[in-house]
């Protein structure tokens, strides 16, 4: 055979954590080291208030106002067997994880991930989603600023399925955090509710 069909070598972990810690926005995906795009402004203010819109309700020990229950971060390394992915958003249920995950990469298998569409559509997709799915995330959800849309997936063997689409204009309650309303517009520069 050619030099042009000879396989090329699987990147593994060690090679994603030898790129310099400053220069590394990074994820590997099916042995390929992939750089995460720029974010724009309307990916970071959809990252930056979901993440807020959360955590105030839901970060905390469970009971009082507010339902709490829940662990999360931003643009945390978590390990998939051989992939490591760098979701948007990320969660994990205080019941079943009672301490807040760590290390670089996390390998604990988070109970729910968010991405924010930017130039990278299809990792997000298809090849992020089947590594979610291939691992049982339970809850995948993608917010999608082009088009001001939330959409909701819940797992399922064979693969996930779509619980719910929104858009700005409405409000929903959206699993695992159906306790509270979400005003979609919010993700996308809509003013806080008074």
């Amino acid at each position: 055979m050619s030099s042009t069909h000879e396989r090329r070598r699987r990147a593994t972990i060690a090679d994603l954590y030898a790129i310099p810690e400053e220069r590394r926005r990074h994820e590997l995906i099916d042995g390929e080291i992939v750089e995460k795009g720029a974010a724009t402004g309307e990916h970071g203010g959809a990252q930056v208030k979901l993440a807020s819109r959360l955590d105030g309700p839901f970060g905390r020990r469970p009971g009082g106002r507010w339902p709490g229950g829940w662990w999360f971060g931003t643009e945390i390394d978590i390990q998939f067997g051989e992939d490591v992915c760098r979701p948007d958003v990320v969660g994990w249920r205080r019941e079943r994880v009672p301490e807040r995950p760590r290390g670089i990469p996390v390998l604990i298998r988070p109970d729910w991930v968010c991405e924010i569409l930017s130039t990278n559509k299809r990792n997000d997709l298809v090849r992020k989603k089947h590594i979610y799915h291939r691992h049982q995330v339970p809850h995948y959800w993608i917010v999608d600023p082009e088009q001001e849309m939330l959409t909701v997936h819940r797992w399922h063997p064979d693969g996930y399925l779509e619980v719910l689409a929104a858009v700005r204009g409405e409000r929903v309650r959206a699993e695992p955090f159906e306790a509270i309303e979400l005003p979609i517009g919010v993700l996308f520069g809509d003013e806080e509710d008074e």
